[in-house]
């Protein structure tokens, strides 16, 4: 992910943030209004408000996807489970408590003088809250507006783990691929939206406090106009030519495909879009969702996380029931084979391994109380390693999870004997790991697949445009591209990898 677009990310961010925030207000504010004339209310409302706020935020934009999911054939199959909708219900719930609390503290604690005085007046109920309650309670409620903005700000940059652009993308790939400027960046511009919101809403905040009517008005405009800009700048352009958007998972090599796709795609008079850091579930659901239109993907984990198939059949009769299998589910494509295997390979440093004895994952059982088992942020809970668990026996283990990168780090460092590595991995040549045999054939082939949305799948200048990289990038390319960005003296971004793939795959 380059710097360049940082400015798509930031406007996404911007309309997410305000979207809900919009929703959480709109909630909030006639609850408050309830609440204050019902105790009862109060304490069932804030506690509710309170208890969404003990549940961390990427837990809570996770539990939206099986929601919306279990809500599909109710409100009907285009119900989007991924993306704005799922990480916008998220975040207004998050934003919910701060305003709801300061609301109805606020109502609780007005000068039950005044009140009687309204009454005594003869102002109706709705005369009373109009021109007496709410002007007195409304610097309070904006204190609330204010601490829930800076809160969603920085909560919103987790929703691109669930498919929704935001400054998250290039935090979670800086941190992947170790560019720091990339995470720096994502920091400042989130930073910075947080502290643009709370100066913003703090001069709302002090008009209405001092009756400052200009004051409000000026703040107000500011806030308008900078969500308008942020709706209208991913328009600006998007007429010269067709947007595709590809996707990516959360590892390097992905991050180079990716944009290896898009350099062909380019060059076939398409603009492309990317929605990187997804995870296994994730990703698929979004192709077959329309959230993005293709991405690559690995036979193994089509056929144990998506179809639920076990056995391990050669690695063509598995390409091809994946191929059978996506079009007649979702009508999705699977262009080809990329002509590399990116497969779980447990690795071991040689001096730990010759230590314990272990060149196998039969060996490695043996010893399991002993070792630790590092693994990338999912395999623990993939169909793989139960089915290597089950075969092996490697309950004994201590487990670890790290970032995929930091799972080499671990390894170097002592904080783990053995990780769950990729075949595909420069780092494992560079590193001088022993990769241990599986000798009960417990982990399937994992080919890697270029799949297309079925929309897509109708574009004959798309899939002409995409078909040379079928069968036209060998393994040790592939580890050199992804030992480029990994860990060199002249370290590559995923962008310069792809290009230098691109001219590997031209001069072949």
């Amino acid at each position: 992910m380059a710097l360049g677009t940082l400015g798509p990310a930031t406007a996404a961010h911007v309309v997410l943030v305000a979207a809900a925030l919009l929703l959480g207000i709109a909630l909030a504010l006639p609850l408050a209004i309830w609440a204050g004339r019902s105790p009862h209310v109060a304490r069932v409302a804030l506690g509710f408000a309170g208890l969404v706020q003990t549940i961390p935020a990427l837990a809570l934009l996770a539990l939206f996807f099986p929601v919306l999911l279990a809500l599909r054939p109710v409100l009907g199959e285009g119900l989007p489970t991924l993306g704005f909708l799922p990480a916008l219900l998220a975040l207004a719930l998050y934003a919910l408590l701060p305003i709801l609390r300061n609301a109805v503290t606020a109502l609780a604690q007005l000068d039950r003088g005044v009140l009687e005085a309204a009454d005594a007046l003869g102002l109706t109920r709705w005369q009373r809250l109009r021109l007496v309650e709410a002007p007195l309670v409304a610097p309070f409620v904006m204190a609330g507006i204010r601490t829930a903005a800076v809160w969603t700000v920085g909560a919103a940059t987790l929703a691109t783990t669930i498919g929704q652009q935001s400054l998250g993308d290039p935090i979670f790939a800086g941190l992947q691929v170790q560019d720091w400027s990339l995470v720096l960046a994502g920091c400042i511009a989130s930073a910075a939206l947080a502290l643009t919101a709370d100066a913003l809403f703090g001069m709302v905040e002090r008009g209405l406090a001092t009756r400052r009517a200009g004051l409000v008005w000026t703040a107000l405009a500011l806030l308008a106009a900078g969500l308008a800009a942020a709706l209208v700048a991913p328009r600006i352009g998007a007429e010269r030519g067709e947007v595709v958007t590809i996707g990516a998972k959360n590892f390097s090599e992905q991050y180079i495909l990716a944009r290896l796709v898009g350099r062909r795609l380019e060059a076939a008079g398409y603009r492309v879009s990317y929605r990187e850091g997804l995870g296994s579930a994730v990703i698929h659901r979004a192709l077959t969702s329309g959230g993005i239109d293709l991405y690559v993907d690995y036979g193994g984990t089509l056929w144990a996380n998506e179809m639920k198939r076990e056995g391990n059949p050669p690695a063509a009769q598995m390409n091809r029931e994946i191929a059978a299998w996506e079009q007649d589910t979702s009508g999705t494509l699977v262009l080809g084979a990329l002509g590399f295997e990116n497969a779980y390979a447990f690795a071991m440093r040689q001096p730990r391994a010759r230590e314990l004895g272990v060149t196998s994952l039969e060996d490695l059982a043996r010893v399991a109380p002993q070792v630790t088992i590092g693994s990338d942020l999912e395999f623990f809970r993939r169909p793989e390693w139960s089915a290597v668990n089950e075969a092996y026996g490697l309950g004994a283990a201590r487990r670890r999870t790290f970032a995929p990168t930091f799972m080499y780090d671990a390894l170097a460092g002592g904080e783990a004997d053995v990780i769950s590595a990729f075949s595909s991995d420069g780092r494992i040549a560079a590193d001088d790991l022993l990769v241990l045999d599986d000798p009960a054939n417990a982990l399937p082939a994992y080919d890697a697949l270029l799949l297309v949305t079925p929309d897509r799948a109708q574009d004959p200048r798309l899939l002409a445009a995409l078909r040379p990289l079928v069968g036209a990038i060998g393994v040790g390319a592939m580890q050199q591209a992804n030992y480029s960005v990994d860990r060199t003296a002249d370290k590559r971004s995923p962008a310069q990898a792809a290009e230098w793939l691109d001219g590997r795959i031209a001069g072949r």
